[in-house]
């Protein structure tokens, strides 16, 4: 049964969200990167670009996303020029289709906003991408409501520094935050911050 936003204790004020597998599938992301970089290249070298996208996405899903360009020059001999093409796509290409919450997760975010509370994001990873990321969401008029830390900008969670400073700004007390994790490095992160925390697979679920 997942947990809704009426499960959650009342007193919280503020919720705080990392983006990839919490808010929505990191690998919708990642998927419409690499099926856009195959067919550049099916165009510029007339590589297969099924063959390249299926390379691209099993790599993703076996070994990571830092993997995926060295398999393309093991497997299929992509030259080292275009390495820099993926990197720059990944940081600001244009998706073909939006990114789409979880909808468990949008309802349990409206919830919060209908409750006149308090929405962050703190995220870690490059900022450029997480802010292409955030560009390319369907937020259902959630926009206005977001506030964002890129965790780059101060120290990467597990530290938190982000959190301190999101306190700070915001006038909020430990006690008043849950954070939604997704990853060890989120509880770790909410454990040394001193703010409660419950992963988001409960509330996707």
């Amino acid at each position: 049964m997942a947990t809704t936003y009426n499960d959650i204790d009342s007193r919280k004020k503020a919720f705080v969200f990392e983006l990839d597998d919490v808010l929505f599938p990191g690998k919708d992301y990642y998927y419409q990167i690499y099926y856009l970089f195959a067919n550049l290249l099916e165009y510029t070298e007339l590589n297969s670009a099924s063959k390249t996208t299926d390379l691209m996405i099993d790599t993703y899903n076996k070994s990571g996303e830092g993997a995926v360009y060295d398999a393309l020059v093991n497997q299929l001999s992509v030259d080292e020029k275009y390495r820099s093409k993926l990197e720059l796509m990944l940081l600001t290409a244009r998706l073909p289709l939006k990114l789409l919450l979880y909808q468990n997760m949008l309802s349990f975010m409206q919830e919060v906003v209908t409750d006149r509370k308090k929405l962050f994001i703190v995220t870690n990873g490059a900022p450029q991408m997480q802010l292409n990321k955030i560009r390319q969401v369907e937020w259902h008029g959630l926009e206005p409501y977001l506030t964002c830390y890129f965790t780059q900008e101060t120290m990467p969670k597990p530290e938190t520094d982000a959190i301190d400073l999101l306190l700070k700004e915001h006038n909020l007390e430990r006690r008043d935050l849950l954070m939604i994790t997704g990853t060890e490095t989120d509880i770790l992160c909410a454990e040394a911050s001193g703010i409660d925390h419950i992963p988001a697979s409960e509330i996707i679920s």
